[in-house]
C-alpha cells in the first residue's frame, strides 16, 4: 500500500489520466481529493473509490480560477489536515477546433486559450499547495507535460507545444526551488493517450492514419490512461524519493 496515510489532490480527476491516477492511489491506501468541473464525474469516481475500500472527497472547482483553487485547497486542509501529493492533470489540445493547426493558421485567441488552459491551472494549484508542503517539509508534485513539449508531436499545434514545453521548464525550475524543503517536482510527457476526450478524435481517423500512429510506436500500440497513471504514481510514491526535476516520456518508445 504505497499511499497509506497520504493525501493526494488531483486536478482534472473526473476523466482520463487524472481519473486513472485517482483510482490507483485510492486502491493503494491513499486519500484522494478529486477536483473537476464535472460534478457527475466526481460522484462516479468517489463512489467507485469508496466501493473498492478507498477514501475520496470530490470537490467541484475551476482549476483556472484563483479563488476556486484557493477554496479547494482550504477545504482539503480543513478535511484532512495535510496535502502530500499534488497531481496537476488539467490540460489538452482539443479545446480549439483544429488541434493540429500550423502557426499561420492559429488565431491569437486560440494561441492564448491553449497557453492559459495548459499552464494556468498548474501554476494556480502549485501556488496554493506549495506553502502547505513547505510547512510539512515534504511533498510530491507531478505535472502533465506532453511529447509535444519536446517538439515530437505531428498532431499538435505550436501553441500546445509551447505550453507543454513550459510545463517541462516549470517542473525543472520548481525542483530547484523546492528541493531544500523536501518537496520533489516531476512530470510525465505522454504520447497520444486514448482518454475519453481523445478517443472520439482517434476514432475519426482513417484506418491508415491509426496504423501510421501505431507504427511510429516501437511497442506497437497507443497508450491508455492507465499507462500514464502508473508512471505518475511511481513519481508520487516513496519509490521516487530521490527523483526530482525530471520529465519522463511515456510514449511506448517514440
Amino acid at each position: 500500500m504505497r499511499f497509506e496515510g497520504k493525501v493526494a489532490l488531483i486536478s482534472a480527476a473526473g476523466a482520463g489520466i487524472g481519473r486513472a491516477t485517482a483510482g490507483i492511489i485510492g486502491r493503494e491506501g491513499g486519500t484522494v481529493v478529486a477536483v473537476d468541473v464535472d460534478q457527475g464525474a466526481l460522484d462516479r469516481l468517489t463512489t467507485e473509490i469508496a466501493g473498492a475500500g478507498g477514501r475520496a472527497l470530490g470537490i467541484r472547482a475551476d482549476a483556472l480560477d484563483a479563488a476556486s483553487v484557493e477554496d479547494t485547497v482550504r477545504r482539503a486542509l480543513d478535511t484532512h489536515g495535510r496535502i502530500d501529493i499534488l497531481v496537476n492533470a488539467v490540460g489538452g489540445s482539443t479545446i480549439i477546433p483544429r488541434p493540429a493547426a500550423n502557426i499561420d493558421e492559429l488565431t491569437l485567441e486560440e494561441w492564448q486559450k491553449l497557453l492559459h488552459f495548459n499552464l494556468t491551472g498548474t501554476f494556480l494549484f502549485s501556488h496554493a499547495v506549495i506553502p502547505v508542503m513547505k510547512r510539512q517539509k515534504s511533498g510530491k508534485i507531478v505535472n502533465l507535460a506532453s511529447i509535444a513539449g519536446r517538439g515530437l508531436s505531428r498532431e499538435s499545434s505550436s501553441a500546445y507545444a509551447t505550453a507543454k514545453g513550459g510545463i517541462i521548464a516549470l517542473t525543472r525550475k520548481l525542483a530547484f526551488e523546492l528541493g531544500p524543503h523536501g518537496v520533489t517536482v516531476n512530470a510525465i510527457a505522454p504520447s497520444l493517450t486514448l482518454s475519453e476526450r481523445i478517443r472520439p478524435h482517434w476514432e475519426r481517423r482513417s484506418a491508415e492514419g491509426q496504423q501510421a500512429e501505431i507504427k511510429r510506436t516501437p511497442l506497437g500500440r497507443v497508450a491508455t490512461p492507465d499507462d500514464q497513471a502508473r508512471v505518475i504514481c511511481f513519481l508520487a510514491s516513496s519509490d521516487a524519493d530521490f527523483v526530482t526535476g525530471v520529465t519522463i516520456d511515456v510514449t511506448g518508445g517514440q
